[in-house]
């Protein structure tokens, strides 16, 4: 593929080409040398999506709940898409795709895309090329962007720097799910669900989170995280969860709040790429005969380590 294709695959998957959707998320995900070519394409049509992450430990019934979110959107008239990141497989470095089978209910529906994908050994719940894959699914004119990460317990908040609104689930009957989550994820939530609520001690669960969430020092004016009780499998209560992650998003609206995160997620995304350029630079000079040269003059008492970094810079 060339550069002069990258606008008219952009247009395709526009007008609705699920294919195409799939490959610019393709050309993302193996890094292309297009990759700069397709970001300028897309970037004139984005800023328009809702992205919510969803994040909780494992077995809290994430997957579950995005299937059923997906079907309250789609009762509203929202096109929805979907990231799955899922575990890598240990032998091709791909996503195992558990989350994909689990949604399984809503494959033939033209409006939702579900795309899993690899965290690949990233160790906060996300892998890297994550906000260019977003960046895709936004400007291809999805209405709401469902981020379901990995499930890795307390360091797995960075989809609070990728989501306009997060989504913290827990569940009952996985120990003391408070003491689980506080360290990180509680406090990262914009609405807390208290997934399968027709167990024995939801109540309990969502009682302490009300109680922690009440310690916390807001300023005035701030968001109160709602925390809300659901059985996904069924649908109880997740139009509730659609109606709190709405009023959420007003309120960012409202308060600059949202300008804000996005401001915050494009500088934090160009500082990647800005270091990641410069790691791949690095490669060269760090295989140079003037390192090399510099090393031995450190360790013969020549030069000090700070002379020497700014010698090579």
């Amino acid at each position: 593929m060339t550069a002069a294709a990258v606008p008219a695959l952009v247009e395709r998957a526009r007008e609705g080409d699920a294919r195409s959707v799939g490959r610019l998320v393709s050309l993302v995900e193996d890094e292309s040398p297009l990759l700069p070519e397709l970001t300028r394409a897309l970037v004139p049509h984005t800023g328009h999506a809702r992205i919510v992450g969803l994040t909780g430990a494992p077995g809290v019934g994430k997957s579950t709940s995005t299937n059923a979110l997906i079907g309250e959107l789609r009762r509203r008239g929202d096109r929805v898409a979907v990231l799955a990141v899922d575990p890598s497989s240990p032998f091709s470095g791909g996503a195992l795709l558990g989350d994909r089978i689990r949604m399984g209910d809503h494959v033939l529906d033209p409006g939702v895309f579900i795309r899993s994908m690899a965290a690949r050994g990233h160790l906060g719940g996300l892998a890297w090329t994550t906000p260019q894959v977003l960046r895709v699914l936004d400007a291809v004119g999805f209405d709401v962007i469902l981020l379901e990460t990995v499930g890795v317990g307390q360091s797995e908040v960075e989809v609070a720097g990728q989501a306009d609104s997060t989504v913290v689930l827990l569940a009952p009957g996985m120990g003391d799910g408070i003491q689980a989550a506080k360290a990180g994820i509680l406090e990262i939530g914009d609405v807390y669900v208290v997934n399968k609520a027709d167990r024995e001690g939801a109540d309990r669960v969502a009682r302490d989170l009300r109680s922690m969430l009440g310690l916390a020092e807001r300023r005035e004016g701030a968001w109160q995280p709602p925390v809300l009780k659901t059985a996904a499998s069924t649908g109880t209560g997740v139009a509730d969860v659609v109606d709190a992650l709405a009023e959420h998003a007003a309120w960012l609206r409202e308060s600059g709040g949202l300008h804000a995160r996005r401001v915050r997620r494009a500088r934090e995304e160009i500082e990647t790429l800005a270091l990641t350029e410069l790691r791949r630079r690095w490669g060269t000079v760090g295989e140079s005969d003037r390192l090399a040269e510099l090393a031995e003059a450190v360790v013969a008492g020549e030069t000090d380590p700070y002379a020497a970094a700014e010698t090579l810079l």
